[in-house]
């Protein structure tokens, strides 16, 4: 199973270190900040799969920053945890572009339940299949991970069905190498550009050259056009 990255935004600390170590438990990579701003930075440079948002918190609150995020078209499913419990409160959490809302106080159990049912479900946003089409003879199945063409499993290495994966969750979007060192690559290791050439040689190969374009100086981008 590839790593799922989480950005969770809680300015309590000890709330924050608790569902940070539970979920990195679970086998998630957990990125925690105890500011908006900083949040929203994050965002920007990084691809994650899910964000965990509490509201009152520092700097920009948790629904202007979901505001903003999805106003700069960053997908990224988002559940908002928080105190705030009125009707009007989960109006503006739904209306600010969140998938779900978490009173508090919880239970992790919960969390991750809920969690699990969002990343299963929208392998991108609002993404209802249980597999991508990539072409006409090839798909991605979400439960699985694993690339198809013709019903022929493909085989990918670890690092290359994590940029698959990217490149699926954000189609039609240019992807800086920066970012894309940093979801393949984990904090202990050291990327490698020559590797990430590779990588992507091997992935054109099998979907077809004209499926990851390279931007010069920016990045590259997926289209399926």
């Amino acid at each position: 199973m590839l790593k799922i990255r989480i950005l969770l935004l809680e300015d309590d600390i000890t709330l924050n270190e608790t569902m940070s170590e539970y979920l990195e438990e679970l086998g998630y990579r957990v990125d925690v900040v105890e500011d908006g701003e900083e949040a929203l930075e994050l965002m920007y440079e990084n691809a994650y799969d899910i964000f965990l948002l509490d509201v009152k918190v520092p700097g920009l609150n948790g629904f202007d920053l979901l505001k903003e995020a999805r106003g700069r078209d960053i997908q990224t499913p988002a559940i908002f945890i928080t105190s705030l419990n009125s009707v009007d409160d989960l109006s503006q959490g739904y209306e600010s572009g969140c998938d779900d809302y978490i009173r508090k106080p919880f239970a992790l159990k919960e969390l991750e339940v809920r969690m699990e049912s969002i990343l299963k479900r929208d392998f991108f946003h609002k993404n209802n299949s249980e597999r991508v089409e990539i072409d006409a003879n090839i798909y991605y199945d979400i439960s699985k991970n694993i690339l198809y063409i013709d019903d022929d499993e493909q085989m990918l290495n670890k690092k290359e069905a994590k940029l698959l994966k990217l490149f699926l969750q954000h189609q039609e979007e240019v992807l800086s190498h920066e970012k894309i060192y940093d979801a393949l690559w984990d904090y202990d290791e050291t990327y490698s550009e020559a590797s990430l050439r590779t990588y992507i040689k091997n992935l054109r190969k099998i979907l077809g050259k004209e499926k990851i374009v390279s931007i010069k100086k920016q990045g590259y981008k997926f289209t399926k056009e």
